[in-house]
């Protein structure tokens, strides 16, 4: 006679066929869920508020 736990015989699906469970970022990880503004890469700006002991 074979003892079967419960969980050894419920079904499991392993396809990966629907929504992910979480976002790879959520709305308050954003510069805009913060209030800020979507800035594009400014490099030019960013080496000319560079500081001086730099």
């Amino acid at each position: 006679m074979t003892v079967h736990e419960p969980d050894d015989l419920r079904p499991v699906d392993l396809t990966d066929d629907g929504p992910p469970i979480l976002p790879d970022q959520t709305a308050d990880d954003t510069d805009l869920g913060w209030g800020d503004w979507r800035e594009t890469d400014d490099d030019a700006r960013l080496l000319e508020e560079r500081p001086p002991h730099w």
